[in-house]
């Protein structure tokens, strides 16, 4: 495999990404995460805030609910007012905090419910809570009551009256203030059901250019796979163990060290299109109906398409987005045969294999080594899967599934507790 030397891929781009599929669970989330980011910057341009303050805002506009794992809980999201609404604020930002780059964009959304109380909300757990949080509060609770159906100008008056209403108390009065002031402007509401509303805040909006490294690509890779992944205990280390396993076969056929690093962010975003599939569906214990399995079969394409539009992600995209494809054109969503797939796409569809038949699934616990050989045989005998990248993982059974077992206990830890400080926080 020959690739660039180099990576130039901007942070906006891949955060967009991730926005974009989040929302596609359900079609009433459908660009919820691109107008909160829309309200959230006109607003502080409305104020006047520095660009700084401005672009964190846009960017913690379009991650604001990755916190909220499952499909239930981003649609309880989508109430004016419901219970427990720090939850996923906390989650997503124990998420994100770790990634420096986002670290301010984290704060804002770690308290962006916190109601203003009469300034009583500038404070909370001992510290400050930033000011662009209560603006993304009043966004995100413009956005939820939006209607998408009707004319969008006659929503104005409804809105406005119940965000007025808000004031002092869900609501900061100068937040308020200043979204009134905006609202008088028809093409502010325009622009909020615009169709291509993510392609005009682009052209708009000056977002710093943050360029990702391989070191930052790899890091930010991770954090995705674990937005992908915690949404269920059985998924919760699926992507690390492709992504360790995936790597060690590029090494092991000859694969240069920043090819085996691309192969590992291959890994952790593989699964990026099944934040579109409810979690529920992924939980299921029994054997999933036609209907569901169809759902499930749309997440590789949903991966490549979000992906696609990031040009430097092409070498990256066709390894992890051709994951279920199969030599002789039975797989899916493509269905393409084996000269149109990459040592690298059929490196990953052998790691996924073997990573999802030897974790525990809702349905049945992983398979014991020779059980795991047997599938694979089979596979390579129905001309589903590369003969020479399954005999690289035969001749280095252990010494792949030693990486794939530590990769994933390292997951597993990090699952618990995540979720043990969150029910601390909840308590």
């Amino acid at each position: 495999m020959l690739v660039k030397k180099k990576v130039h891929i901007q942070l906006s781009d891949l955060i967009t990404c991730l926005s974009d599929v989040i929302d596609l669970v359900n079609p009433a989330l459908f660009n919820h995460h691109q107008r909160v980011a829309y309200v959230a910057y006109s607003v502080a341009a409305q104020l006047g805030l520095p660009q700084k303050q401005r672009n964190e805002l846009l960017l913690a506009g379009k991650l604001h609910d990755i916190g909220a794992l499952s499909s239930q809980e981003r649609m309880q999201t989508m109430q004016f007012e419901f219970h427990n609404p720090h939850s996923h604020a906390e989650m997503g930002w124990r998420l994100l905090s770790s990634f420096e780059p986002l670290a301010g964009v984290a704060d804002i959304i770690r308290f962006h419910h916190v109601r203003s109380d009469d300034g009583a909300g500038r404070l909370r757990q001992g510290g400050g809570v930033p000011f662009g949080s209560h603006i993304l509060h009043l966004a995100d609770r413009v956005a939820v009551l939006l209607r998408t159906s009707g004319n969008v100008l006659g929503q104005r008056k409804r809105i406005c009256r119940q965000i007025e209403a808000q004031s002092r108390g869900m609501f900061m009065p100068e937040v308020v203030a200043a979204f009134l002031k905006l609202s008088q402007k028809e093409y502010f509401w325009l622009d909020l059901v615009a169709p291509a509303l993510d392609s005009f805040l682009h052209r708009r909006v000056k977002l710093e250019a943050i360029e990702l490294d391989m070191s930052g690509l790899l890091s930010l890779s991770r954090i995705f796979s674990r937005i992908i992944d915690f949404r269920s205990r059985f998924t919760a280390t699926h992507s690390s163990g492709v992504a360790a396993s995936a790597s060690a076969l590029a090494k092991l056929a000859g694969c240069s060290e920043r090819e085996c690093d691309m192969m590992k962010v291959a890994g952790y975003l593989h699964d990026l299109g099944k934040l579109a599939v409810p979690a529920e569906i992924l939980e299921k214990p029994g054997g999933l109906t036609r209907r569901q399995q169809d759902v499930v079969r749309c997440h590789p394409f949903y991966t490549y398409r979000t992906l696609e539009r990031i040009g430097e992600m092409t070498t990256i995209n066709s390894w992890c987005s051709f994951h279920h494809e199969r030599l002789d054109g039975s797989g899916y969503p493509f269905h393409l045969k084996q000269a149109d797939l990459s040592l690298g796409s059929r490196i990953m569809a052998v790691a996924d294999v073997f990573t999802a038949i030897t974790e525990d699934r809702p349905y049945r616990e992983g398979m014991s080594t020779d059980g795991a050989l047997a599938v694979l045989y089979d596979m390579v005998e129905a001309d589903a899967l590369a003969a020479n990248v399954v005999s690289l993982l035969v001749e280095n059974f252990d010494e792949i599934n030693t990486v794939r077992i530590t990769a994933q206990a390292a997951a597993v830890h990090e699952y618990h507790q995540l979720h043990h400080k969150l029910e601390t926080c909840r308590t």
